[in-house]
C-alpha cells in the first residue's frame, strides 16, 4: 500500500494490519484521507482487494487536476489507473492489475486496453512503458 496514504480505524487489528501494509495510520478522522470504519467489506478478505477498496474510497480529483491540468472526467477504469501510476510510478502491469483489485492469475487485458485507449487519446507518450514498468509521461 502506497506510504503516503493516512487511514483511520477504530479497530486494533486492522489498525495494526495498515501499518504492517505500510500506510499511516493517523488517531484523527479529521486528517484522514480513508475513514476505515466506513467502508463496507465482506470478510474474509484478500491483500490484493484490501488495497482496491481502500485506492477506490480516496477522493482523487487533484490527481487528476494535476495530470491534465484541469479536472476531467475518465471511465472508471483509466481514472483508476491514472490515480495509480500518479501514486505508484515504475509499477509493473501485474502490480497494476493487483492494486486495480484484479487477481494475479486471471488472464485479461482489460487494464492494457486502458492504457492504449489512455495514449490514443492523449498521445502514445502519455503513459510510458520502460523495461516493463509503467508510469505517466507527458500529454
Amino acid at each position: 500500500m502506497a506510504g503516503n496514504i493516512k487511514i483511520y480505524a477504530t479497530d486494533e487489528y486492522w489498525r495494526h494490519i495498515f501499518v504492517d501494509l505500510g500506510a499511516v495510520v493517523v488517531d484523527s478522522k479529521n486528517i484522514a484521507d480513508v475513514v476505515f470504519d466506513n467502508l463496507n467489506m465482506s470478510l474474509p478478505i484478500s491483500v490484493s482487494r484490501l488495497k482496491s477498496i481502500v485506492f477506490n474510497s480516496l477522493d482523487n480529483r487533484d490527481i487528476i487536476k494535476n495530470v491534465f491540468g484541469q479536472y476531467i472526467v475518465l471511465p472508471a477504469l483509466q481514472h483508476k489507473i491514472i490515480v495509480l501510476l500518479y501514486k505508484n510510478p515504475d509499477i509493473s502491469i501485474n502490480e497494476l492489475k493487483n492494486l486495480i483489485g484484479l487477481l494475479p492469475n486471471v488472464t485479461t487485458h482489460t487494464v492494457e486496453n486502458a492504457i492504449y485507449q489512455l495514449r490514443k487519446k492523449y498521445g502514445h507518450d502519455f503513459i510510458i512503458n520502460a523495461k516493463g514498468k509503467y508510469k505517466i509521461g507527458h500529454l
